[in-house]
């Protein structure tokens, strides 16, 4: 089977054997998959080896000892696997049923939704509080969508008009092009312009830090929680006059990269861990569904499986008109 990799900076399709059943496991049969643009863009100019992609939607081809949520010729969206390729072997939690009226297209983007939808638990919201969105990307974006629908004040900072112009036509009407405007859209949401209750940074610019920006934005006692690839640094006085906290938001949520969880099939006690990775890829599935958020509008480019690494080549000199991205890979 064929699978995409990074090798010597460039993207190159690389042949596998079809992976054998394992305990815990399920083989899917690919047929969409995402691509994480900003992540799979620094994997490229690090140079490292490795194959890419994570999020994807496709059939089940087998089960292994242990897996009874999921029956072969069943829909599945997968998360935390490589994902460009013919066929995954995903781990247990890590493969959702797709409900009724999701397409794979809007399957195909459950690893990303997940890691958006874990950033906004991060900021430890209640209802009514108002959250800053700086930088809208494809994971900005997302977060926005999931924020409004869950009937938080939603503000939003972002230079690029045709992105600004994204949020606006989902019914996010707080879209800020610079400072002043942040400046002037709290001062009307929130009280006597106190500031935000939380920020989240999802701009990926590993040469500066925007944490900051995102300070200057809080009410006294907020957060910052990063989300993108953004550089940490910050001015201890600014966190301190408002005794802020500062959160990385760690991918899918709890359970990511533990091999207890992901690979040996032992899931956290709901009464413990309310929202695993697992859980909140579910419900990212479950808002598509009842048509909570809206993901295909978000989709710049469709491409097929021999076309990506082509693709990459064209967007590392200019990613900015590139939102979602999705891959026929068959």
């Amino acid at each position: 089977m064929k699978a995409i990799k990074s090798l010597n900076g460039e993207a190159v399709f690389a042949e596998l054997p079809e992976p054998d059943i394992k305990p815990q496991h399920v083989k899917v049969r690919i047929d969409y998959s995402s691509v994480s643009v900003g992540t799979e863009l620094l994997m490229l100019r690090n140079g490292s080896e490795a194959f890419l992609g994570y999020s994807a939607t496709g059939t089940v081809l087998e089960v292994g000892e242990g897996v009874a949520h999921v029956r072969p010729g069943q829909r599945v969206a997968c998360y935390g696997t490589p994902a460009h390729r013919e066929v995954m072997l995903s781990p247990k939690y890590l493969t959702v049923p797709v409900p009724e009226g999701v397409t794979a297209e809007e399957a195909a983007f459950s690893g990303i939704g997940a890691i958006c939808i874990h950033a906004l638990r991060q900021a430890t919201l209640q209802f009514g509080e108002t959250v800053v969105i700086l930088g809208a990307g494809i994971l900005g974006q997302i977060i926005a969508r999931v924020a409004h629908a869950c009937n938080y004040r939603v503000i939003a900072l972002e230079p690029v008009k045709e992105r600004r112009d994204m949020l606006a036509a989902a019914g996010i009407s707080r879209v800020c092009a610079n400072e002043e405007e942040m400046e002037a859209a709290l001062e009307g949401t929130t009280a006597g312009g106190k500031g935000a209750d939380a920020v989240l940074i999802c701009a990926s610019i590993r040469s500066e830090s925007l944490i900051n920006q995102g300070i200057r934005f809080l009410r006294d006692r907020g957060s910052v929680v990063i989300v993108g690839d953004t550089g940490c640094e910050f001015d201890r006085d600014l966190l301190f006059g408002k005794e802020a906290s500062v959160h990385i938001s760690r991918a899918g949520g709890p359970g990511r990269y533990d091999p207890d969880y992901e690979r040996a099939g032992f899931d956290y006690p709901i009464g413990y861990v309310r929202w695993t990775e697992g859980r909140n890829i579910e419900e990212y599935l479950r808002m598509v569904a009842e048509k909570r958020i809206d993901i295909r509008s978000l989709i710049t480019d469709r491409l097929t499986f021999e076309e990506l690494p082509g693709f990459y080549k064209r967007i590392r000199e200019n990613p900015r008109p590139t939102m979602g991205v999705t891959v026929s890979i068959r």
